[in-house]
């Protein structure tokens, strides 16, 4: 089902909520689904209102919304909930958006809402796989410089998107600290490697594509298809050890260098709330191979790209002593991406890999062409050759302990309100001893 404009995105419309009109990440207009418990333990979906979360379940206990979402709107994650055909969460989005618009409401969805600052936000799907992409080509294209001037992009990275597989049992909401990793690291001047703390420790500025409905194993998803299977989109900060990837990756890829952990923006944008915000994807540079046909389609090329603003910011431990605010990075836009993202479900299914609900693919690192762009210190520091000096004197190369990085996101268009996605930070902690 192509997803339409409609008058759940209508600029003039407010919501009764306090707060919620001119918000800067969940005006009316958006309405992000996630997991959340209101300080009793009890998980349970709901919906980000301005600085308020209101509990779906509940709603749904009052016979506020439609009754066929009534079962999985009991469950304490929302891959059922995505799993519905996409006319079901349609009619939910605009019963959602009925409640929190329309004043005759207010007397029955009042007592519903929570204080987002009370709540505690968890994982928004039970994460079955996790598929790590490799779509910025400006990033690939700096970090490759670094390693082969000449020649920074491999002859496949034009023709198929790049991945690997990752590993879902680490991925954590926004806050959750993040402990620094242990494993082994050769620098080129080293006979023999040792084990420790990584000294190289990075972010990641990625969008992370959740997947709604799946396919059937042996079945690939045809690309004019593949946006149907794209439940949402959330912020997605794959940390990296760069010392340990540069020791362990050949031949087979990332490992322990990655999988440590990965933090997420808990909030799912959905691509009902997105669709204002589709672009025509930009053009390939001339001489650049089309696509096969498989990963090629007109209406994908037309508005498969997304009008995101995408920030990076640091907030190291002594700035926050000295009541300092973070400090700008690094920003930049998400159509920086070599293939979109209905592309990179195509590929990831077109051996006949079976996606699920709930599956979670990354963007890779989205970079842009300039400095102000670049979506990890690998890049910034030029790989540590060129420390960069933050505003209060402190150098920084790779991330120290106590660093906290905050990355955040806003869809912004004409005749459009402005939508975000919510906070995706975390601390870096010391490592323990192995």
């Amino acid at each position: 089902m192509t997803v339409m404009i409609d008058e759940t995105h209508d600029p003039a419309r407010g919501s009764w909520v306090k707060g919620a009109d001119g918000h800067g990440n969940f005006p009316v207009q958006n309405l992000p689904l996630g997991i959340f418990d209101a300080g009793d333990g009890e998980r349970r979906p709901g919906v980000a209102i301005g600085d308020h979360v209101l509990d779906l379940r509940a709603a749904s206990a009052a016979g506020l919304l439609p009754d066929n979402v009534a079962g999985v709107l009991a469950e304490a994650s929302l891959n059922r909930l995505f799993a519905l055909p996409a006319d079901v969460r349609l009619a939910l989005r605009h019963s959602l958006s009925a409640l929190l618009s329309e004043p005759g409401h207010r007397e029955a969805v009042t007592p519903l809402l929570h204080r987002a600052a009370s709540c505690t936000l968890h994982l928004p799907f039970a994460i079955g796989d996790y598929t790590d992409f490799y779509v910025g080509i400006h990033h690939a294209n700096n970090i490759g410089r670094q390693f082969r001037p000449d020649n920074p992009l491999l002859p496949n990275y034009k023709h198929v998107p790049i991945g690997y597989h990752g590993r879902a049992s680490s991925i954590r909401p926004s806050g959750v600290p993040v402990v620094r990793p242990n494993g082994q690291r050769k620098p080129p001047d080293a006979d023999a490697p040792t084990f420790g703390p990584s000294r190289r420790l990075d972010y990641e500025l990625e969008l992370g594509v959740w997947i709604g409905t799946g396919n059937a194993l042996g079945e690939p998803i045809p690309i004019g298809r593949a946006r149907d299977h794209v439940a949402g989109l959330s912020l997605l900060n794959d940390w990296s050890a760069r010392d340990l990837q540069a020791w362990e990756y050949q031949p087979l890829g990332p490992f322990l260098a990655k999988n440590f952990q990965s933090t997420i923006s808990p909030w799912v944008v959905t691509a009902e709330a997105l669709a204002p915000f589709r672009i025509a994807q930009p053009p390939r540079p001339e001489g650049d191979p089309r696509p096969l046909p498989y990963l090629w389609d007109d209406a994908d090329q037309r508005e498969g790209a997304l009008a995101i603003e995408l920030e990076v910011r640091i907030a190291t431990r002594a700035m926050r002593e000295a009541g300092l605010a973070s400090e700008r990075l690094s920003i930049g836009p998400a159509s920086n991406m070599y293939w979109t993202i209905a592309q990179i479900v195509a590929h990831h299914s077109s051996n006949g890999c079976d996606l699920n609900p709930g599956d979670l693919l990354g963007t890779g690192t989205i970079s842009a062409p300039g400095d102000d762009g670049y979506g990890s210190l690998m890049e910034i520091s030029r790989g540590g050759a060129r420390p960069f000096v933050l505003s209060n004197g402190e150098e920084r190369s790779f991330l120290e302990d106590g660093d906290e990085v905050l990355l955040s996101a806003r869809a912004r268009a004409d005749r459009a309100v402005t939508i975000g996605f919510g906070p995706c930070r975390a601390t870096i902690l010391p490592a323990r001893e192995a």
